[in-house]
C-alpha cells in the first residue's frame, strides 16, 4: 500500500510539474466532483513550486479554489437531477435491511435545505468530506449561487493554507501529508462509530 500511495504521489507531482496551472485546475476539480484526488497533495506541490518561482502563488490558490467549485456545482447537479431519485428507489426497496426510512431521508434533506450553505462552508475545511458534499446538497436543492460562493470561499482558504505549507515547507512539503491522513482516518471513525450508534438504536427501537 505505502509503494502504491508514493507511486500514486509521484505521478500527480509529475502532472503539475509539466502543466502547471492546468494540472491543479484539473485535479481539484476532480476532487470535488467525487474523485477522490487529494488536495493535500496537489496544493502543496503547488505551493513548492511557487516558491522556486515556477508557478505564481496567488494565481495557483485562486484557480485551486475555482476547479473546487466546478467540481461541485457537477457533483451538485448530479445530485439534484439523479440522487434523490435513485436514493428514494433504493430506500423504498431495500430500506428495512438498511434500517432507513424514506421519513427519515425527508428530515434529512429538510435539515440541509435549512443549514446546507453552513455545512457547505464547514465541510471545505474537513479532508475527506469536502470531496462529497456537494452531491447531498444537490439532493437537497440548497441555494446553488449561495452554495458556490461559500464553496469558493472554504476552498480559497484551503487552498491558500496547503499551498503556503507547501511554500514554506520548501522540497520537505511532503511531511505535512501524514498529518493530513490521519486526521481523515479520525473522520472516518468518527463516521463508523456513528453508524453503529444508528443501527443500535433503530434495532433498539424497534425491539421496544
Amino acid at each position: 500500500m505505502e509503494k502504491l500511495t508514493s507511486l500514486f504521489v509521484e505521478h500527480l507531482t509529475l502532472l503539475i510539474s509539466q502543466y502547471g496551472e492546468w494540472a491543479v485546475f484539473l485535479l481539484m476539480t476532480a476532487e470535488s466532483a467525487l474523485i477522490p484526488i487529494p488536495s493535500e497533495i496537489t496544493m502543496p506541490f503547488a505551493g513548492f513550486l511557487a516558491g522556486r518561482g515556477v508557478l505564481n502563488f496567488w494565481i495557483i490558490v485562486t484557480i485551486g479554489a475555482v476547479g473546487n467549485v466546478l467540481g461541485s456545482v457537477l457533483a451538485y447537479w448530479l445530485g439534484y437531477a439523479k440522487g434523490e431519485i435513485w436514493i428514494r428507489l433504493a430506500i423504498r426497496k431495500w430500506g428495512k435491511w438498511l434500517l432507513i426510512r424514506e421519513s427519515e431521508l425527508d428530515v434529512g434533506m429538510g435539515w440541509l435545505q435549512k443549514y446546507g450553505h453552513v455545512v457547505a462552508f464547514i465541510s471545505r475545511l474537513l479532508p475527506v468530506v469536502r470531496t462529497f458534499v456537494s452531491l447531498p446538497a444537490g439532493i437537497a436543492k440548497i441555494n446553488l449561487l449561495k452554495f458556490s460562493i461559500l464553496t469558493f470561499v472554504g476552498s480559497f482558504l484551503w487552498s491558500s493554507a496547503l499551498a503556503y505549507l507547501g511554500l514554506k515547507l520548501g522540497q520537505n512539503w511532503l511531511a505535512i501529508e501524514p498529518y493530513f491522513r490521519k486526521f481523515q482516518f479520525l473522520i472516518v471513525g468518527l463516521g463508523i462509530t456513528a453508524v453503529i450508534f444508528y443501527i443500535y438504536s433503530h434495532i433498539k427501537k424497534r425491539g421496544e
